[in-house]
């Protein structure tokens, strides 16, 4: 398979999978496949994770992870900063796995995949091939 190509996909995989974990708590996702369905067990999931920090600074943790989530998706999606927002992207989901290993267990992370799917956001930060990328088509960059 063609570079270019794989490097979209992880794009566009990362980015889904930020996108649906983000719809999911504001409860786009219907009951039947929802994880937290709404906001609060959303924030109830943040705390149980994040034991370490006190209870009032849970919504505002909520709040940061939630909109980076859906900035790192945007950019991803679009090629903007390729490289920056994947390592990002993949620093944030090794401190989700790290955190959910740490306060539940090993099997979450392992069953949610969110240790793959770190170092697949590590994995395209070093793609250099660019592909219908925000970034090429502005500056006309091919590499």
């Amino acid at each position: 398979m063609n570079k270019k190509l794989i490097k979209l996909f992880l794009r566009l995989a990362i980015s889904i999978g930020f996108l649906s974990a983000a719809a999911d708590r504001f409860g786009i996702w219907s009951n039947e496949v929802s994880v937290w369905g709404n906001w609060d067990s959303f924030l109830s999931y943040t705390e149980i994770i994040n034991p370490w920090f006190p209870k009032s600074l849970i919504p505002t943790i909520g709040i940061l992870v939630t909109a980076a989530e859906v900035v790192f998706a945007i950019f991803l999606i679009i090629g903007f900063k390729t490289e920056l927002f994947a390592k990002f992207s993949g620093v944030l989901l090794l401190i989700f796995a790290l955190s959910m290993s740490f306060s539940t267990g090993i099997k979450g992370p392992l069953d949610f995949s969110v240790f793959t799917a770190s170092a697949a956001a590590f994995a395209l930060s070093l793609m250099k091939e660019k592909y219908l990328e925000l970034d090429n088509l502005i500056f006309k960059t091919e590499k």
